[in-house]
């Protein structure tokens, strides 16, 4: 049983301008500085490595992952088992900022992952991150915020601004062929790389979940922590999974709801 700690309540609102909903919309990510104040990013950033540490199932040697082992260690869903971490996840300052951006009236959770990449890690290679999400809706979202302060040689995430409206690209998981594939897109189309020099800790990105979006591997001697949050609009429905991963998230993260019906599930509250 985790013991429950005295953490800075996180309810304060972000304020978003009409400008920097409009450069969202447009862009398909955005960067927001100071989501978290130094005081918040150490006090949750201590409570989320430890669960992170604790939960952490990945115990093969760099040399002995695939590409997408070497991306990163990633620990999901820490919400369901550290009630500290829940406290973070659940935090109605960064679902409103979520609502806010994608101009809907609210917002809920579909999971949180930490996303460590540790030093020396590989580069994470060009995908969507809606390819694994069995939902019916353009409407998604996810926040990384990074728990310490980060910079390029840490592997900081990149953006290709402008490609959500592409949608659905086909069945293509993180992986080599991903790179390429995608790769070869953004460059066929000319879409601006946006990709931010520094993050300070409490900084944080927010994309929709058609965008393509990349990272450099690690090569500081520091781990890259970084906690991140999806969220969905309310009302969105379960659709029919185009590939496994999306059925294994129907089954994971929806609690196995049908086909067609509004998601609504004990994992997915309105935030």
């Amino acid at each position: 049983m985790t013991q429950t700690l005295e953490l800075p309540a996180l309810e304060a609102t972000y304020p978003i301008s009409d400008q920097q909903r409009a450069d969202y919309q447009k862009n398909g990510h955005i960067l927001l500085s100071g989501i978290l104040n130094t005081d918040e990013a150490t006090a949750y950033r201590d409570v989320i490595v430890d669960a992170a540490d604790r939960y952490n199932t990945e115990k093969r040697k760099m040399e002995d992952r695939d590409t997408y082992g070497k991306a990163f260690l990633q620990i999901m869903n820490l919400w369901e088992v550290d009630e500290n971490v829940r406290r973070f996840t659940l935090a109605k300052r960064f679902a409103k900022i979520a609502a806010d951006l994608m101009g809907v009236e609210r917002v809920r959770l579909y999971h949180d992952q930490a996303l460590f990449k540790e030093p020396k890690g590989g580069h994470t290679p060009w995908h969507q991150d809606q390819y694994y999400w069995p939902i019916d809706t353009t409407n998604t979202i996810t926040m990384w915020m990074p728990l310490v302060d980060i910079s390029v040689e840490m592997g900081m995430l990149t953006f290709a601004s402008g490609s959500q409206e592409l949608g659905f690209l086909g069945n293509l998981a993180i992986s080599d062929d991903s790179e390429k594939i995608l790769g070869d897109i953004v460059k066929e189309k000319g879409y601006p790389i946006s990709q931010p020099a520094v993050m300070k800790a409490g900084d944080a990105t927010f994309h929709a979940g058609w965008t393509l979006h990349a990272a450099p591997g690690n090569h500081s001697d520091k781990m890259r922590e970084v906690m991140t949050i999806i969220f969905m609009a309310d009302g969105a429905v379960v659709t029919e999974p185009k590939n496994q991963n999306q059925e294994a998230d129907r089954q994971r993260w929806l609690m196995g709801q049908e086909i067609g019906t509004v998601i609504n599930s004990a994992l997915n509250p309105v935030l």
